[in-house]
C-alpha cells in the first residue's frame, strides 16, 4: 500500500500541470479563481479552531466500521482525537474546499462519510446557507459530530445514520445536490455503487468530490472506471481528490493539475 502511494505521487508529479498547462476556459478559470486564490481568512479560522477542538478530545469512542477498514488504527477502540488527525480532512483541503464553495455557490451538498465531522463542518463554513445533508455508518462517530455541530452552531446540517447501502438511496429519492462528496468507503465495489446510485440525481452543474483517489489500487481502478463513464464530462485529478462534472457543452478531458 505504501509503496503504491508513493508511486502514484510520483506519476502524478511527473504528468500534472498548473493553469499555464490548462486550454479550456472552465477549468483556466476555476484554477486561476479557486484553486489558486486565497482562502476567506475569517473562515479558515473558524476551521482551525473546530480542529482544535476534536484534536485535544481526548474521549475515546467503539468504532463500527462498514468500509475497508483502517490502516492505521488497530482498534475498534479510538480516541476522537486521534481519529480527528488521521481520518478528518486536512488543512489544505478545507482551504480548497472552502474556496470551492465560495466559488459555485453550492445550495444543496451530500456528503457520504461524516466521521467525526470536521469535513462536513468545512462546508458548512463554506457556505451557510446551504442545505447539507451527510451520512455516517458508525452511531459512535456521529454522536461526536452531531455534539461537534451543536456547539458551533452549525445549524445547516442534517445527519443521517446508517449503513451506506440502505440509507443513500433514502436520501437521493426526489432530491438534487450541486455536490457530493465521496468519503465513506474505499472499497472499489461500494464506490462505484454510490458512483452509480447519485449519477440518477446530477443535473447539468453537478459536481462529485472523491476522496483519496490514490489511497489504494482498488481506488485508482474505481477513479479510471468513472472517469471514462459517458455522463462525465471533464475530471480532474489533484492526487488528493478526484473531481467530476456533467456539463454537456464541454467535450470529454481529463486535467490531473496541481494544487
Amino acid at each position: 500500500m505504501v509503496w503504491f502511494k508513493i508511486r502514484s505521487f510520483f506519476l502524478f508529479l511527473w504528468a500534472s500541470t498548473n493553469k499555464h498547462g490548462v486550454h479550456s476556459p472552465f477549468i483556466y478559470d476555476l484554477v486561476t479563481n479557486c484553486f489558486n486564490a486565497p482562502t476567506n481568512p475569517s473562515k479558515i479560522a473558524t476551521f482551525k479552531k473546530i480542529q482544535k477542538l476534536l484534536f485535544s478530545n481526548q474521549n475515546s469512542i467503539n468504532i463500527t466500521d462498514y468500509g475497508k477498514g483502517s490502516s492505521v488504527f488497530k482498534s475498534n477502540v479510538r480516541k476522537v482525537s486521534d481519529i480527528a488527525k488521521i481520518a478528518g480532512i486536512t488543512q489544505k483541503k478545507a482551504a480548497l474546499l472552502l474556496r470551492m464553495a465560495d466559488y459555485f455557490n453550492m445550495n444543496n451538498i451530500l456528503e457520504i462519510g461524516t466521521s467525526v465531522g470536521l469535513g462536513t463542518s468545512v462546508l458548512s463554513i463554506g457556505n451557510p446557507d446551504a442545505q447539507i445533508v451527510t451520512l455516517e455508518g458508525c452511531k459512535k462517530t456521529a454522536e461526536v459530530a452531531i455534539g461537534l455541530f451543536s456547539q458551533n452552531h452549525l445549524n445547516n446540517i442534517e445527519l443521517v445514520v446508517g449503513n451506506f447501502n440502505e440509507t443513500l438511496s433514502n436520501v437521493l429519492k426526489n432530491r438534487q445536490f450541486d455536490l457530493i462528496y465521496f468519503d465513506g468507503n474505499h472499497q472499489k465495489e461500494a464506490t462505484l455503487n454510490y458512483f452509480n446510485q447519485c449519477l440518477e440525481t446530477v443535473n447539468n452543474n453537478s459536481i462529485f468530490i472523491f476522496d483519496d483517489i490514490h489511497w489504494s489500487p482498488e481506488m485508482h481502478l474505481a477513479w479510471e472506471e468513472i472517469k471514462i463513464h459517458p455522463k462525465v464530462t471533464i475530471t480532474i485529478d489533484t492526487y488528493f481528490w478526484g473531481l467530476i462534472f456533467f456539463r454537456k457543452e464541454q467535450e470529454k478531458q481529463h486535467f490531473i493539475i496541481r494544487v
